[in-house]
C-alpha cells in the first residue's frame, strides 16, 4: 500500500459525492461543536450527506440530532443502530444508508477542521487509491496527562500506518470507497475495537487497491485527563492487540515483569530525573518529562492487562454485508 503523503497545495476540481458517517453514543453535548465543524467545511455542501447515527444513547442525542436535520443548511440524516451496542455496527447503519460513492468516517469527540473533507477525499482522483487516511491530531492539553498523550503522539495515525502486520487508519479520521466495502463486506459489528484495523486489512489482503495518507486532512480531538480515562484507552488498545491475534495472527505485547518494573523506575529515578533537572535549569524540561517514565509504565501494564483479559467474542467472526 502507498501511505506517501498527499500534497495538501495541489488545485483539484474533484467533487464526487461523500456520505460522512459518524457513530454517536450519548454525544449530546459534543453535538453543537461536531455540527459547528461540519458547517464549517470546505467542501461543497451539495456534495456531502451527513449520517449521524445514534447507538442506543440514554441522553437526549436523537432528539439534537432531529432538530439540527431541521434546522441545518447540511444535509444531515439522523439514524439509530438500537439492536447491537457498538460503534461498528452504528456505522454499518450508516453504510447501508449512504448514497455516496466515498464514505468518510470520524467521532462524535472530534473536531474536524475546516479542509478536512476536502484534503481527505482528493486522493481519491487516482483510481488505484481505495483507502485514505487523514491526521489525527490533539486539542489544546490541560494537564499532565494529556501534555504526555501530546507529547508521545498519542493518538497520531504514524503508528497505525506504521504497524508491522500492514497500515491502517483509525476510523476516527478515515475514508474508504463504497465499491470496496460491496467486495469485503461491513465491519465486524460485534467487535468493540480493532474494527478499523480489520476492515482495512481485509481490503488490503484483497488487493483491491491502495492506501494514501492525506496528513493536512485533520481532526482534532481530547486526549485522556484522567488516570481512570487513560486507563480505560490503554486496556482498549491491549484488548485490540488481542482480537487482531486471533484473527491475523499479528504478535502480541510482551508483558513486564516485577523486575522491569524496579529496573525501569531505579533508571529513572538514578539516571532520567537528575538529567531532568539539568536540563530544567536550562529551560530545556518541562514536567511532563519528569513524570514520563512512571506515566508510560502505567499505560504500559493498563495495555497488557487489557490484552491479557481479553477474549474474542465468538460473534466477533461475523461479518456484514451490503
Amino acid at each position: 500500500m502507498n501511505n506517501s503523503p498527499v500534497d495538501a497545495t495541489t488545485a483539484h476540481s474533484f467533487w464526487p459525492k461523500v456520505s460522512v458517517v459518524v457513530p454517536i453514543y450519548n454525544g449530546e453535548t459534543d453535538l453543537p461543536d461536531l455540527i459547528s465543524c461540519l458547517l464549517a467545511q470546505t467542501y461543497p455542501k451539495d456534495r456531502v450527506e451527513y449520517l449521524l447515527v445514534d447507538n442506543n444513547s440514554s441522553d437526549r442525542t436523537l432528539t439534537y440530532l432531529n432538530t439540527a436535520a431541521e434546522l441545518s443548511p447540511l444535509t444531515i440524516r439522523p439514524l439509530s443502530e438500537n439492536q447491537i451496542q457498538s460503534s461498528y455496527a452504528a456505522r454499518n447503519t450508516g453504510i447501508r444508508a449512504a448514497t455516496g460513492e466515498i464514505i468518510a468516517f470520524t467521532d462524535a469527540d472530534c473536531r474536524p477542521q475546516p479542509q478536512w473533507l476536502e484534503l481527505l477525499i482528493q486522493p481519491f482522483s487516482d483510481q488505484n487509491i481505495v483507502i485514505v487516511v487523514g491526521e489525527i491530531a490533539a486539542l489544546p492539553s490541560k494537564n499532565i496527562l494529556e501534555q504526555h498523550a501530546d507529547q508521545q503522539d498519542t493518538l497520531s495515525q504514524k503508528h497505525t500506518l506504521a504497524h508491522p502486520f500492514c497500515a491502517y487508519g483509525q476510523t476516527a479520521n478515515l475514508a474508504i470507497r463504497r465499491i470496496v466495502l460491496e467486495k469485503v463486506g461491513l465491519f465486524r459489528p460485534y467487535l468493540t475495537t480493532g474494527g478499523d484495523a480489520d476492515i482495512c486489512w481485509r481490503i488490503f489482503l484483497a488487493k483491491i487497491g491502495d492506501l494514501k495518507f492525506a496528513p493536512g486532512a485533520i481532526v482534532k480531538h481530547r486526549h485522556r485527563s484522567t488516570f481512570k480515562e487513560l486507563q480505560s484507552q490503554w486496556r482498549r488498545y491491549g484488548r485490540s492487540n488481542r482480537y487482531l491475534h486471533e484473527l491475523y495472527g499479528v504478535k502480541l505485547m510482551p508483558g513486564l515483569k516485577p523486575k522491569d518494573y524496579i529496573y525501569r523506575l531505579i533508571r529513572w529515578l538514578l539516571k532520567e530525573i537528575p538529567k531532568n533537572i539539568l536540563q530544567a535549569i536550562a529551560g530545556k524540561a518541562t514536567l511532563v518529562d519528569f513524570l514520563s517514565t512512571p506515566i508510560g509504565l502505567f499505560t504500559a501494564k493498563a495495555r497488557y492487562s487489557g490484552q491479557s483479559e481479553a477474549k474474542l467474542p465468538e460473534k466477533a467472526q461475523i461479518i456484514e454485508w451490503l
